[in-house]
Parts: structure tokens; C-alpha cells; sequence
């Protein structure tokens, strides 16, 4: 394991955090505070309210009973009555509005925590991104945010309701405690008793949550794809609607597998609460008519702890069962801050700042570089020394496999080396805050990164309702790339959508318009460093060198790196690498390196009959 490995290995062993049950309810109450103080006043409400309510509700006809039994006028007696209807009436109205409101205040905190998940995956080192682990990790902490049940939202109400529900609890006990200690804690025990039997359904639930999570992840897929608009064309040319029908319909089959044998567990375990349920109420009920039957309670007394006794169970099963949705809502809201707690691989905040300086033309080196992907047996790189001079224009040739990305990634900073170092302008760029580095680069790779927005903001790369399109440069940049007819033909111009997967009436561009609007988007960034990694590889060759030629005159003198699996693409280069064997096998101008007659000149060669300008002279 190489030294940077193993100090990033240690940074993360010594700084991972765990959060408790009381940290992480303390965690969400904070948050809810800062954010909507109104979810903090709003579940006390409801929990003055709960108990309010079952008081009320406990006490009405054993004090309407007494004061019949102690012969109060009518007119009194319903005075009385009347007092605790609209006492009642007032508590569940107020309780009503906190509970019609308590859900989407909640939800407001779920979309923060969703949001805080989205920006730090987006702006984490990127060999996060790459990671299986740390991806892992990404998905379980976006478990409480995945819908309106997560315990992102959820968390609040459970912590209302278990508070409600202790409250009571100590209440009622010490209620019933007056007519024996020993009926509160025989309903509690076999309350208790009736929950952990319970739990059979739950840990059945558990341990079938892979398979249950793997065939609706199945549904899903088969949805998704009959709905996908890439899709279209195959399904009607190939006929695949049967198959996609046939595969739906044997997902189905496994979920109502699946939810027959969830059945049958759930009613043996219902078998058990009913049982347990007599006999809890049985003997409870049976002391209390006891009680009554020898005079040692009154009518009013009687109605007072019979009702007591239903509702002390329930109590005491929703703290159990509160509790136990509590703890798994808790270790999801753990996930969470587990992850944002994630040390950074390489340096943001805390490093070096690095301001674009403007007309500078910068100088990309790589000392003694080896990298090494994790898992490998071997370096993809190794020992590579390379200085890339101010405005120079460097070609990066190779064979597949070669490490030609990798050089690209490791010269833009997504990655650190191994072995070695990366110098900007003779400075190692680990010290220096890495948002700042990447201010300075310009890139257009192989896979397309169009957002689903309009064109002018794909090429500022700017949502225009919370940043600033300059509209001018944007059709500067769209005309040097050769865009703007384009742009304009279409039905909206620079505001027609792109990306028809979320805007059905998005337009559709070639793959040489996309490689067109990227160079517009490069174009825009102004950045003083180029790097092309293969953003012509679905081009025919001359339009290839067409749209290289197009790089070459509108990058100007600014350093620009250009990596083509066509060697005669980037002929207009300053200096031509050629990759292999984890190194630089071969450097020169494309002139030199056809007359060195090595791998370069095979290359080219085999190559050359795609070439229907040029190539004979330059084969010659």
C-alpha cells in the first residue's frame, strides 16, 4: 500500500464518528431549531396535547359518576359536562392543526438533509465517487430521506410520540398504584411480553429486506425501462414489449411470494397479541370487579382504573414500540451524519487558496508519478516524468489501457498519484484547495455531461434562476463552436430544453452537435488550462481532425492537452507522447515520430487508410 494510501486510510480510521440514540435525536431537535423552530414548539404542543387529551378523556365519566353519586343539582352537573366537552373539543382542535402541520415542517428538515446529502456526494474528493464503500455508505445515509416515512421526516413525530407516551405511562402508573402496584406491573410485564414476541415479525421483516428491497428494485427496472425514451426505438424494432411483459410478470409473481409467507407471519404473531391480550386484561379486569364486588371501590372509582387499566397498555406498548421505531429511525439519521462526517481525501477549505491569474500561461508537471487503481496488481502508471510548458499543445496517443485518462485525471486533479507529485508552476498541487485548482481547467471528455436545462445554461453551466448567463458571451461561444445556426433553428433558441428524459418537448442533438455545444461550454469557462480526453470518439475520422482543428484555433496559446485514439487528429501539435507499459514510450513532434519508424509510425500506418485527405504524404 503506498504512503499516500495508508495516510488516507489512517486520517479515516482516526476521525470516523458514531452517534447514539440521545445524540442523534439531540442532532435532529438542533436542526429543527435552527432551520423551523416551529417543529420544536410544534411537537411540545402536541405532546401537551396528547396528554391533556387522555386525561380529560380519563377522568370525565368517573367525575360526572361521582358527582351524580354525591347528588349534585342538574344544572351543575351539566355545567360540568358541558366544561369538559369544550375542554375536549379545544385540546383535539389544537391537536388536529400541529398534526395536520407537524408533517410538512418535517418534510422541510427531510429536503434540508436530502440537499446537504446531494451537495457533499457532488463536491467530495473524486475518488469518492469511484469507491464502492464510500458509495455504500451514500446510499444509506440517503435512507432517511427517501420518502415522507424516512426517519429524516419521521424522527420528529416518533419523538413526540414516544415523549407523549412516557409521560402518560408515569401517569398511569401511579394511578393504578393505588389500587396495587402489583396490576400495573403485571400489564406492563405481559405488554412487554406481547411486544418481544412481536418481534419475531419484525426480525422476519429484517432478515427479508434484501430480498424484499432486490424484487421491487426488479418492478422498478422494468418500469423504468418500458417508460424509457432511449428505449423506444429498440422495443418496437426488436419486439422486446413481451419480454419486458414476461419479466413483469415474473417479478410479480416473486412479490406475491413474498408477501403470502409476510402474511402468514404477521397472523401467527396477531394469534399471540390476542392471547396475551386476554389474559393481561383478564386478570386486570378480574382484581378490579374484585375490588368493587367486597366495596373497595366506588362506581366512579371502578370506571376510573377500568379505564385506566386499557389505557396504561397502551401506553406501555407504544413506548416499546416507540423506542424501537426511535433506535432504527436513529441509526439511519447516524448513516447520515456518519457520512457527512466523511474525512476528504484531498484538500478544500483548508488548503492554499489558488486565484486564476488572468493571461498566465501555465506550466503541468509530473515528477517520478506512479498510480496505482485500488485493487490493482499493478501500476496503471509508473515513474512518469513530464513537464507540459506554458501554452504548449501536448497529444496523448496510446493504446486502450494505456493510462492516457488516467494522466488526464491525475493532471486535472481528480486524482492524486501514488507515488510522486502533480506541480502547478513548480508546486505541488496537494497544499492548494482543490476547488480553486479546478477553477483553472477546461475539459471536454468522451461521455457527455448535458444537464437537464436549457442550452444557454449547459454552456454557462449556470441554473439562470440563481445565477447570472452573460447572453452574449454565450452566443460568442456558441458561434466560434459552430453551434449557433444550430441554436437558433431550434424552437426556443438559447431557452430550448435539453435532456428529454425530464422535459418531454427537449430537443434531441447529434453527436456532433453535443461535441459542438461542449467546446461552447469549454469556450465559456475561459479557463487557462484545456484538457480533451476523447470528446471526438464517436466521430468519423475526418470529422474528428475537423472538430480538433476547431479546438486548436480557439484554445489560443493557452496549455492544452489532447488525448485521440486517431493519431493524425492531433498532428497539430506542439509535442505527441505515446503511452505504453505504464510509461512514455515514445516523445516527439508527429513528423519525428513517423521518422523514428517505432510503435508511433506502426500506428499511424495502420491507421492511415481511414485518412482520405493527407494520408499518403503523411505516411510518405
Amino acid at each position: 500500500m503506498c504512503y499516500a494510501r495508508r495516510e488516507v486510510k489512517k486520517m479515516k480510521l482516526g476521525k470516523q464518528k458514531s452517534f447514539n440514540m440521545a445524540q442523534n435525536c439531540g442532532f435532529m431537535i438542533a436542526r429543527a431549531w435552527r432551520l423551523n423552530r416551529n417543529i420544536v414548539l410544534g411537537g411540545a404542543a402536541l405532546i401537551f396535547c396528547t396528554v391533556g387529551s387522555s386525561l380529560l378523556e380519563l377522568f370525565v365519566v368517573p367525575a360526572v359518576l361521582e358527582s351524580v353519586g354525591r347528588g349534585v343539582r342538574p344544572g351543575e352537573l351539566a355545567g360540568m359536562i358541558v366544561l369538559f366537552a369544550l375542554a375536549i373539543a379545544a385540546v383535539r382542535a389544537v391537536k388536529s392543526y400541529f398534526q395536520a402541520e407537524f408533517p410538512a415542517r418535517g418534510g422541510h428538515i427531510r429536503g434540508t438533509i436530502a440537499s446537504d446529502i446531494h451537495l457533499a456526494f457532488a463536491r467530495t474528493s473524486y475518488p469518492h465517487t469511484e469507491d464502492p464503500a464510500y458509495i455504500k455508505r451514500h446510499e444509506k445515509a440517503q435512507e432517511c430521506t427517501n420518502s415522507s416515512w424516512s426517519s429524516g421526516q419521521q424522527i420528529y413525530e416518533t419523538m413526540q410520540a414516544v415523549a407523549a407516551n412516557l409521560i402518560c405511562f408515569a401517569i398511569y402508573l401511579a394511578l393504578l398504584a393505588n389500587v396495587g402496584i402489583g396490576v400495573a406491573l403485571l400489564s406492563a410485564a405481559l405488554t412487554a411480553a406481547g411486544y418481544f414476541m412481536g418481534n419475531r415479525f419484525r426480525n422476519w421483516q429484517h432478515a427479508h429486506k434484501e430480498e424484499k428491497g432486490g424484487i421491487y428494485h426488479k418492478l422498478r427496472y422494468v418500469i423504468d425501462r418500458s417508460k424509457d425514451i432511449t428505449l423506444a426505438k429498440d422495443i418496437r424494432i426488436f419486439g422486446l414489449a413481451p419480454w419486458l411483459k414476461s419479466l413483469y410478470g415474473q417479478y410479480r409473481a416473486e412479490l406475491q411470494d413474498y408477501l403470502r409467507r409476510l402474511t402468514a407471519v404477521a397472523l401467527r404473531e396477531d394469534m399471540l397479541n390476542v392471547l396475551l391480550a386476554l389474559l393481561r386484561n383478564g386478570a386486570a379486569y378480574g382484581w378490579l370487579v374484585w375490588l368493587a364486588v367486597h366495596g373497595e371501590l366506588s362506581a366512579a372509582e371502578f370506571v376510573l382504573y377500568f379505564t385506566a387499566v386499557s389505557g396504561f397498555t397502551q401506553w406501555v406498548a407504544g413506548l416499546f414500540s416507540g423506542f424501537a421505531e426511535l433506535h432504527k429511525q436513529s441509526l439511519e439519521i447516524a448513516a447520515f451524519r456518519e457520512f457527512m462526517a466523511e474525512p476528504e481525501i484531498f484538500r478544500f477549505d483548508d488548503g492554499k487558496p489558488l486565484p486564476v491569474k488572468p493571461d498566465h500561461l501555465y506550466q503541468l508537471a509530473l515528477r517520478d508519478v506512479s498510480f496505482r487503481y485500488p485493487g490493482a496488481d499493478h501500476d496503471t502508471l509508473s515513474h512518469v516524468n513530464l513537464t507540459i510548458r506554458p501554452g504548449e499543445k501536448l497529444a496523448i496517443v496510446g493504446r486502450n489501457g494505456a493510462g492516457k485518462t488516467t494522466l488526464i485525471k491525475l493532471l486535472c486533479g481528480l486524482y492524486d498519484p501514488t507515488e510522486g507529485q502533480v506541480l502547478l508552476d513548480g508546486e505541488d498541487i496537494r497544499q492548494f484547495n482543490r476547488r480553486d485548482y479546478y477553477k483553472h481547467f477546461a475539459a471536454v471528455f468522451q461521455s457527455f455531461s448535458v444537464m437537464a436545462g436549457t442550452v444557454a445554461e449547459n454552456v454557462a453551466q449556470v441554473d439562470k434562476n440563481t445565477g447570472k448567463i452573460d447572453m452574449p458571451k454565450v452566443w460568442d461561444c456558441l458561434e466560434k463552436a459552430g453551434m449557433a445556426e444550430k441554436v437558433r433553428s431550434m424552437p426556443k433558441g438559447e431557452d430550448t430544453m435539453l435532456d428529454r428524459n425530464v422535459y418531454l418537448d427537449a430537443q434531441d442533438l447529434s453527436g456532433g452537435q453535443m461535441q459542438r455545444l461542449m467546446l461552447a461550454r469549454a469556450l465559456y469557462k475561459n479557463a487557462p488550462l484545456v484538457m480533451l480526453d476523447e470528446p471526438t470518439a464517436a466521430l468519423d475520422p475526418l470529422a474528428e481532425r475537423d472538430m480538433y482543428q476547431k479546438y486548436n484555433s480557439l484554445t489560443g496559446q493557452r496549455t492544452s492537452v489532447y488525448i485521440s485514439h486517431r493519431l493524425a487528429s492531433t498532428r497539430f501539435c506542439d509535442r505527441v507522447l505515446l503511452l505504453d507499459g505504464g510509461g512514455i514510450a515514445e516523445e516527439g513532434t508527429h513528423e519525428s515520430l513517423l521518422a523514428l519508424g517505432g510503435q508511433y509510425a506502426y500506428l499511424f500506418h495502420i491507421q492511415s487508410k481511414y485518412y482520405q485527405e493527407g494520408a499518403v504524404e503523411d505516411v510518405q
